[in-house]
């Protein structure tokens, strides 16, 4: 079945906005940041909505606001590292998108997470990003249609696992 866009699914520090970007271009497809759409139609910072709203809140805002994008067509979106808690927006990306699980060990997560306490991560005042990660990487691997193991490799060579893989079906 073709698929009208390519979804980056991951933890936060996964690399989806590095990645997305870089296989935007490769591909000729246009790049959302899902999360700084998010910031721009609320005007606020994911830590700001989280801090105000609290996380339950801004889970409905993140469905709300990510249900908006999946009339687009040749994009690829960089995913909030928390849209797997929202099933119905997941069975909705699962029916428009290709999704790809960016597979990045928690060492390297936990590295590039200098700024945990200001990047607006649900659920980590109440859980240590530990214990999130054990969480999360059931729900993304459920969703994926394939994971890219980002361990020891180039940012290239990720690029180019992920366009090789056949299953990519999107419609151009």
């Amino acid at each position: 079945m073709k698929k009208d866009n390519i979804l980056l699914i991951g933890m936060p520090g996964s690399g989806k906005t590095t990645y997305g970007k870089l296989l935007a271009e490769k591909l000729g497809f246009k790049f959302i940041d899902c999360d700084e759409y998010v910031e721009q139609k609320e005007k606020m910072s994911l830590q700001e909505i989280i801090d105000i709203k609290g996380d339950e809140e801004f889970l409905k805002i993140e469905e709300k606001r990510n249900l908006e994008l999946l009339s687009l067509k040749n994009y690829i979106l960089a995913s909030g590292g928390s849209v797997v808690y929202i099933e119905k927006l997941m069975k909705a990306f699962k029916k428009s998108s290709f999704i790809i699980f960016l597979d990045t060990p928690l060492e390297i997560i936990e590295k590039r997470l200098v700024n945990k306490a200001t990047r607006g991560i649900v659920r980590l005042k109440s859980k240590p990003i530990k214990e999130l990660y054990r969480e999360r990487v059931p729900l993304y691997k459920k969703y994926a249609d394939i994971i890219v193991n980002c361990s020891k490799k180039s940012d290239s060579e990720i690029i180019e696992e992920i366009v090789k893989k056949e299953k990519i079906e999107v419609v151009r």
